[in-house]
């Protein structure tokens, strides 16, 4: 199946909204629901799979091949935050090639030192401007794919004040980053005055509970950006979701009850591919008889 080109989307002035997809249960129901483009995020990512925090506990390995799988099970094209490019230069093009392989459309990286944190969270802190713009002059270099976007991220906004986050995205822009992310940016003004003054394309990070204020696609494309992930959506529906029906069984001893509202077991079936396993089956299986002789 032929994935969108985000590169194409971005050209056409689409507005891209990406849900964070944080398992490949979720990721099997976002094809049922159909985007063009959903969003690898480090955070939910690393909660899923390994029930840790954000903290750069999580190693280009295990985070490449949690991408990887999830190239392999989404229609979509997938926007994935590769953190700090997980060390120096060679680290940085190294991930990218990696990155690449496994299908991504576009890779993003942060300027953060490491351990990097959740961008929503405090105590980060960032490296020097021009570190991160070689690692932006790298990772576009190492690109093989030119519909291969790179997301250049910065930090700065808390710990350095918002001009400082400005001034980093605009160095980043001219070091070649096709899209520019200003994380945790604190008010609408803030969003509208980014988008003005940043002539590349603007991804706005709307993190349910973070510091950001939430918009609707419609709001952000009005304030000037071109795509927004929504990292936290899917996750944080999960969790609610699986605390509600934890809470059912426990306190009525089922989980046949109007008061746990679950997904059909049947349709289920279909959308992890039972069907093609139960028609390979059907085929190929010999009955007892067959088998006895």
């Amino acid at each position: 199946m032929s994935k969108r080109s985000l590169k194409a989307a971005l050209a056409s002035g689409q507005f891209v909204v990406a849900p964070g997809i944080h398992d490949m249960i979720t990721a099997v129901v976002s094809n049922k629901v159909g985007f063009d483009f959903v969003y690898a995020s480090g955070y939910w990512m690393t909660a899923s799979a390994y029930g840790l925090p954000d903290a750069g506990i999580a190693t280009y390995s295990q985070m490449l091949d949690r991408v990887a799988t999830l190239c392999r099970t989404v229609n979509a094209g997938v926007i994935a935050d590769a953190d700090t490019g997980y060390g120096g230069l060679l680290n940085v093009h190294h991930t990218v090639r990696g990155y690449e392989e496994a299908g991504v459309a576009a890779i993003q990286i942060e300027d953060q030192e490491f351990p990097k944190k959740c961008g929503h969270t405090p105590f980060k802190r960032v490296v020097p401007m021009i570190d991160m713009v070689e690692k932006i002059k790298v990772a576009v270099e190492a690109r093989r794919n030119p519909e291969t976007l790179i997301i250049a991220r910065t930090d700065a906004r808390q710990p350095e004040g918002y001009e400082a986050a400005l001034k980093r995205g605009l160095a980043y822009g001219e070091a070649g980053a096709d899209i520019v992310f200003l994380e945790a940016l604190e008010s609408e003004e803030e969003m509208r005055d980014a988008c003005r003054r940043v002539p590349q394309p603007m991804m706005a990070n709307m993190a349910d509970g973070g510091r950001t204020p939430i918009r609707s696609a419609a709001q952000l494309s009005d304030i000037g950006y071109n795509m927004a992930i929504f990292p936290s959506a899917t996750g944080l529906a999960a969790a609610a979701a699986a605390e509600n029906a934890l809470n059912v069984l426990k306190t009525e001893g089922t989980s046949d009850s109007p008061n746990s509202k679950l997904f059909n077991f049947s349709e289920f079936n279909t959308l992890i591919g039972f069907s093609e396993v139960w028609e390979f089956e059907k085929r190929w299986a010999r009955d007892g008889k067959a088998a006895a002789e």
